[in-house]
């Protein structure tokens, strides 16, 4: 939201520019009403304000200025030098993401001290509350939220701001080599050459970016001059900062990105690779290096953000790019229906149809739905954690990439499937999320229709009995891991192993039952493993069973002596040759 000027403030009506004035006792206003016995005097505080003018569409709470039209300063001493922490107090008590700051009347002296909390919009859909009770203004009161207003609020659509028309605004305002650009990805996309050689006009026409002589609002952003982007959509800049380390506060170098978005894309992405490395990968015949910021991936977040973001918004795309992480802020929530949790399985839902249509066309995004399944897919098949989302609120979309390659093995892995695949049956996000489910641990992924096609296709291993039965990577995992011992404690014992667990138990206890048998033995061997592994210690009299299926008990066998005998003085030989030879 923008921020006024104590004399704007001064000429503003508090209903018509939903804007509250608070002169307080002794200066300030109370934050929660603490204090208060009856609730209509405690939501007349900061918190109930807040969640009103949210519910009003945004607005602003000015503490320090008498609420008599034209209104007079009093001054404030509300929250000196603590400015930044009433602003973690509203989000962490409400949800909301204020713009807190101070004003002076007199800037030379410091005197006439004005506090402006600036209060974003509500989410579309949201109804927000102050102690479980819906606000909203009614003259001078913060009322309980009628009826009427409360079902108006949770049955809105989101509008589509990017066909909006943009009044005051022509052709002449657009870019002509940002349309060029434009025309030619068209062309390219859609195999139509001709579509280059269209007259501007048409081409914007033909996209519906224009409509007879006037502009969208989508046409501003994708081919508007920069001056005019700046002066009717100023929100729509990107901002990257980069810092050395992520502890630190501010920034060491920071760019503003104002030009339209065909020509914006290219430049960002050369500004975020010039401080760009890459991790050598060297194993074998595989020579490669995983870049810290996949190009793919940057783009794809870049193009994610600007389509889908709420242009109510008035704070820029913020990209804060340090060297081994990479966070982009977003103004906006995501959009209805979508959550962290659902994140890669709801349908897409863009804000701006025609903004995404458009880019679609253009090839700069895929089809609808995909570029967040290439943001995960790309980022987990190069070996780096998933894509996180867990900061996003109402407010905004926050994702945080991670430069860190944790397990170069699964990368190499899957370069190796994908390179065995063809084009229309390489691995898709799901898959790669299911081969990482199974090289975390989790033995038993969550989707067992995709865990059933990679054990098919030979991706992933089934071990274990019959009931107790799990999955891991295959042998050849481990091998560009590095790590064969690591397998060979996954995956089934042979008879030597099986033997070496069972016969100390049988000398111990002379017999055993099949239940005890497998405690010892886990999920290491299937049942079918189990009935051969003891067909074949019977028929070198080494084990005995007796009794029924189901009844059957395990005991040493007849030859059982005499196996030991011979293996006791192979022993003894061995130990005796080496004495002689004075090696012991």
């Amino acid at each position: 939201m923008p921020r006024y000027t104590i004399e704007q403030l001064k000429n503003m009506r508090e209903s018509e520019d939903h804007v509250e004035f608070k002169k307080g006792e002794n200066g300030n206003v109370s934050y929660n009403g603490a204090g208060k016995d009856k609730p209509q005097d405690r939501r007349r505080c900061i918190l109930g304000y807040v969640a009103a003018l949210c519910n009003e569409g945004g607005g602003r709470i000015v503490i320090g200025m008498h609420d008599a039209y034209p209104h007079k300063v009093v001054g404030t001493k509300q929250c000196i030098g603590r400015i930044g922490q009433l602003e973690s107090d509203i989000y962490r008590d409400m949800g909301i993401r204020p713009d807190i700051y101070e004003l002076y009347e007199d800037e030379t002296t410091k005197t006439g001290r004005v506090l402006v909390i600036e209060v974003p919009p509500h989410p579309i859909g949201k109804v927000f509350k102050f102690e479980d009770v819906a606000l909203m203004r009614v003259g001078e009161e913060l009322k309980p939220m009628d009826d009427k207003t409360f079902i108006s609020i949770i049955q809105e659509q989101e509008p589509d701001f990017s066909e909006q028309i943009c009044d005051g605004v022509s052709i002449k305002d657009l870019d002509g080599d940002a349309i060029k650009v434009m025309k030619n990805k068209y062309a390219e996309k859609q195999k139509n050459l001709s579509f280059s050689s269209l007259s501007d006009a048409q081409a914007l026409n033909d996209l519906k970016l224009i409509v007879g002589d006037k502009v969208t609002n989508a046409a501003i952003l994708l081919v508007g001059k920069e001056e005019i982007i700046n002066r009717v959509c100023p929100q729509a800049k990107v901002m990257l900062e980069y810092r050395n380390t992520e502890g630190q506060i501010h920034f060491d170098s920071r760019k503003s990105f104002g030009e339209p978005f065909f020509l914006l894309i290219d430049e960002l992405w050369e500004e975020i690779n010039r401080r760009n490395g890459s991790i050598p990968i060297r194993k074998g015949p595989y020579i490669f290096d995983i870049p810290f910021f996949n190009e793919d991936v940057i783009r794809e977040i870049v193009n994610n953000a600007f389509s889908h973001r709420d242009y109510r918004f008035g704070s820029e795309i913020v990209i804060k790019q340090y060297p081994l992480k990479l966070t982009i802020i977003n103004g906006g929530g995501f959009p209805h229906g979508v959550s962290v949790d659902n994140l890669l399985t709801s349908p897409s839902t863009p804000r701006n149809r025609l903004l995404a249509d458009v880019l679609s066309k253009t090839g700069i995004v895929e089809r609808s739905g995909q570029g967040i399944d290439k943001i995960f897919l790309y980022t987990l098949s190069e070996g780096k954690p998933e894509p996180d989302y867990s900061q996003t609120d109402d407010f905004n979309v926050t994702a945080t990439l991670s430069a860190s390659v944790k397990d170069t093995g699964f990368a190499l892995y899957i370069q190796d499937i994908q390179d065995s695949l063809p084009d229309d049956k390489k691995l898709n996000v799901f898959d790669v999320l299911a081969l990482c489910e199974i090289r975390d641990g989790n033995k038993c992924p969550t989707n067992k229709e995709i865990a059933l096609k990679l054990e098919k296709l030979g991706f992933i291993e089934k071990h274990g009995k019959t009931n107790a039965q799990y999955y891991i990577l295959p042998r050849r995992y481990y091998e560009l891991s590095g790590d064969l011992a690591a397998y060979s404690l996954k995956t089934d014992w042979d008879i030597n192993q099986v033997w070496a667990v069972l016969c100390p138990f049988l000398q111990k206890y002379g017999k055993a039952k099949r239940s005890e048998i497998n405690k010892l033995l886990g999920a290491h061997i299937s049942d079918k493993q189990f009935r051969n592994f003891i067909d074949e210690l019977k028929s070198k009299g080494l084990i005995r069973t007796e009794g029924e299926r189901g009844q059957m008990t395990y005991s040493l066998g007849d030859n059982y002596n005499t196996h030991n005998a011979i293996l006791n003085k192979a022993l003894e030989i061995g130990l005796n040759e080496l004495h002689s030879k004075g090696e012991i």
